[in-house]
């Protein structure tokens, strides 16, 4: 008989001597595959959320470059439309200083109740209605407390996208640049598109240009709310952040945590060596770029119909800066860098001064000015984050822009008084001395320590 039927034959009385081996899977490879695809789908998802949102960020101070670099192009239409003299034109200028410095008073409490998709979504709300408002002929009173309004929304988004940016990704010195090139982007592109309608007819519909503003605003907020579509409200009761005082207690009324919270912001010394910075180079930058043109026509007899796209170049210049300079910066390391760009920009200053009386060449010079000063501002952003205390951060830039916007109020409107009494000669020595401030203000930001936010720029 053969063995497989001595083996059936066998009786089977009992299974409890049986012993079952489990058979080995098919393929071992199977076993791991599905967890493993899934970490995988899970992993993709979070980095194309992750780029959404930067791209969200750029997008936003996109729309503020566009805001920003379209009121040069329009300013004269806006004087001659209402009969306002100079003087009077500017205060659209002192407007936008006092929707940042509002901005930073109330910062630090809305943000105590409003989560980070929600302070974005207010500022880029605020867009939309101040952009609505000039997109007909408003009275001029109205016009210039759009600039307020539109401020008080730049502030909003400008300091929690740099926040939220610094800290959400080791390479926080390439996306602080982009965002930041985003910004001189609207700037460039702003007055191309502006200028043809100002000058489509006569008299002239330049306010129609805000809607084109007002457009790429609803744009800002739609990308705002889908990309941080999960902090798009208010904050649960009690602090959130693990940064806060041991002593402050989560039934403490947000008021006072506000306050207590501002007051540690402005204990640190870092703050306000950063601000000094920001002060004289927003000061240098923008005094630079908006008397230039007037500079070319009145000392260099330049024909104003081919001087007026200079400031485009300074933006161009700026725009490539921010984009080709924010690796070798963080690679050679901000101090060191910052220091040769800002030589650099000395250099061409004194260069254009003394040494360029052709237009054309001066027209380079100016660019070259701006591809070397652009790069500071993000790398200025870097070094704060790091200075800054992830708890005070957003507290902290919102000052420092106020800061910064009261250098690039007050110097343009000292250079005007100057050359109204002197002449407009006055802008090249009155630019080198804001370079040489610059430079020494750089020197004085402290160097931020490794054991400082371990979580950031960590490569």
């Amino acid at each position: 008989m053969s063995r497989a039927n001595t083996v059936l034959e066998t009786p089977l009385t009992s299974l409890d001597h049986v012993e079952l081996t489990p058979l080995p899977p098919l393929n071992a490879a199977q076993e791991s595959e599905t967890p493993t695809v899934t970490q995988n789908k899970d992993s993709l998802k979070r980095d194309w959320r992750l780029l959404f949102r930067f791209i969200s960020c750029g997008v936003s101070f996109f729309v503020a470059g566009v805001n920003d670099g379209s009121l040069g192009a329009l300013l004269p239409y806006v004087i001659r439309s209402y009969g306002l003299t100079t003087a009077i034109a500017s205060s659209v200028y002192a407007a936008n200083f006092l929707g940042w410095l509002t901005s930073a008073l109330v910062n630090t409490h809305l943000s105590q109740h409003l989560d980070l998709g929600a302070l974005l979504a207010l500022g880029a709300a605020l867009q939309i209605a101040a952009q609505a408002l000039r997109a007909w002929t408003t009275p001029f009173p109205l016009f210039v407390a759009t600039f307020w309004l539109t401020s008080v929304g730049q502030a909003f988004q400008d300091t929690h996208a740099n926040s939220y940016v610094a800290g959400a990704s080791k390479g926080a010195h390439n996306l602080l640049g982009f965002i930041h090139a985003c910004y001189m982007a609207g700037c460039l592109l702003a007055p191309f598109a502006a200028s043809p309608v100002a000058a489509a007819r006569e008299p002239s519909v330049w306010y129609l240009s805000y809607a084109v503003s007002a457009g790429l605003g609803v744009v800002n907020l739609l990308m705002c709310v889908v990309a941080f579509r999960d902090s798009v409200g208010m904050k649960s009761s009690g602090p959130r952040s693990a940064g806060d005082d041991a002593s402050m207690s989560e039934d403490e009324p947000r008021r006072q945590a506000a306050t207590r919270l501002l007051q540690k912001t402005l204990k640190q010394s870092s703050l306000w060596y950063i601000s000094v910075f920001f002060f004289f180079y927003l000061g240098m930058t923008l005094t630079a770029s908006g008397w230039v043109v007037e500079y070319l026509v009145d000392v260099r007899d330049g024909d104003l119909d081919r001087v007026s796209y200079v400031p485009a170049g300074f933006s161009g210049g700026c725009l490539l800066g921010r984009l080709l300079l924010p690796e070798p910066t963080h690679r050679y390391g901000e101090r060191l860098m910052g220091t040769i760009y800002l030589v650099i920009c000395l250099g061409v200053q004194l260069v254009f001064w003394f040494r360029v009386p052709n237009i054309i060449a001066a027209s380079i010079a100016i660019s070259v000015f701006g591809f070397f000063s652009g790069p500071l501002f993000a790398a200025a952003m870097s070094v704060g984050s790091r200075l800054f205390p992830s708890e005070t951060r957003s507290t902290a830039l919102a000052l420092v822009f106020v800061f910064a916007q009261m250098g690039g109020s007050l110097f343009p409107i000292v250079t005007g008084l100057l050359s109204t009494s002197v002449g407009v000669w006055v802008l090249q020595p009155m630019l080198v001395s804001l370079i040489a401030v610059t430079i020494v203000t750089w020197f004085i930001i402290p160097k931020p320590k490794d054991s400082q936010n371990d979580e950031l720029h960590q490569e």
